[in-house]
């Protein structure tokens, strides 16, 4: 049985899939179905502005984009929709699986999966606006894999667009293997369209997992992409890139991403030089070591070209 392409979302990544990525990725590479924000939170009481800048339509060039939220109560969860409402939006995506413990011990995201009454409270929000299509992304549990057990007849009573389901426990961050097995569990009783994410780091593993599990609805990849960004469009184009091929697309992609941070940060060269080291950080992991350490080791910008110049000159 030949197996359907999947529609591919890009997961989204703190610190790194902002929109100036998004765009510039979208733009190079594309490949991709949904792209989605990082997530907007309250913090001290209101929002950060490069979250609500992040989200503006006029910012984002992407074919589409769902914001996504994170929050330990309905009211605040409230809060952040209406932010969401206000720009135009029409989807919103509710985090439920952050790892990071000092988000999490406040029942953020992957925190709040032991809980199933607050979950329960949470998620009223879905029913309270039908108008907004929610879905919502998380993990097997904090503690231990059966808590989405116990939180997916919750689930299945809502109108959830979808659940992407990332198979590793909240405490375990990224580390460790992805339990497929639980995933498998959770798949059996999710009544929701389900999508795949985790550990997908080339063109095999997407195709591995498809037959794993042929009733998918879809494959999230974040780290994979950020490592390959060709990811994607290989899937969907049923090929791997050139060496050239790539390296051009990555120039283009980099010469993108540094002149809209070099044209909005204000912070001096040591904010773009940090800003741009980010993008180096998952990326090309098999490429020279040499020249990727010149890189990260740069400390002032014009050390920085000199290496990204020279990385990209490598034949």
């Amino acid at each position: 049985m030949e197996l359907q392409q999947l529609p591919i979302h890009f997961a989204p990544l703190q610190g790194y899939t902002e929109a100036f990525y998004r765009n510039a990725h979208a733009t190079v590479f594309g490949g991709i179905d949904t792209y989605y924000t990082p997530f907007v939170r309250i913090e001290k009481e209101s929002f950060r502005n490069k979250d609500v800048r992040e989200i503006d339509f006029a910012n984002n060039h992407v074919p589409h984009l769902i914001p996504q939220l994170i929050a330990p109560s309905a009211e605040k969860a409230e809060t952040i929709l209406s932010l969401f409402i206000e720009k135009g939006y029409g989807e919103a995506d509710i985090n439920l699986g952050c790892p990071f413990p000092l988000l999490a011990k406040r029942h953020n995201g992957s925190g709040i999966l032991p809980y199933p009454e607050e979950v329960k409270t949470l998620l009223g929000i879905v029913v309270k606006y039908p108008q907004i299509r929610f879905s919502v992304k998380m993990r097997l549990g904090w503690e231990n894999p059966e808590e989405c057990l116990a939180i997916a007849p919750l689930l299945n009573d809502l109108p959830l667009k979808q659940v992407t389901m990332h198979p590793r426990l909240g405490k375990q961050q990224y580390k460790g293997d992805v339990d497929l097995k639980g995933f498998a569990a959770f798949q059996s009783v999710c009544k929701h369209p389900l999508i795949y994410n985790g550990d997908i780091k080339r063109r095999e593993d997407i195709l591995r997992i498809q037959e794993q599990f042929p009733m998918l609805a879809g494959i999230m990849i974040g780290r994979g992409l950020l490592a390959n960004p060709a990811l994607a469009l290989e899937y969907k184009e049923n090929r791997t890139l050139s060496a050239d091929e790539m390296r051009n697309k990555l120039h283009s992609m980099h010469t993108s991403v540094y002149s809209q941070y070099a044209a909005q940060l204000e912070g001096g060269e040591g904010q773009l030089l940090n800003k741009m080291k980010t993008f180096w950080e998952y990326l090309a992991p098999e490429a020279d070591r040499k020249s990727l350490k010149a890189i990260h080791k740069s400390g002032t910008l014009q050390k920085y070209n000199q290496a990204v110049l020279s990385f990209f000159g490598q034949r």
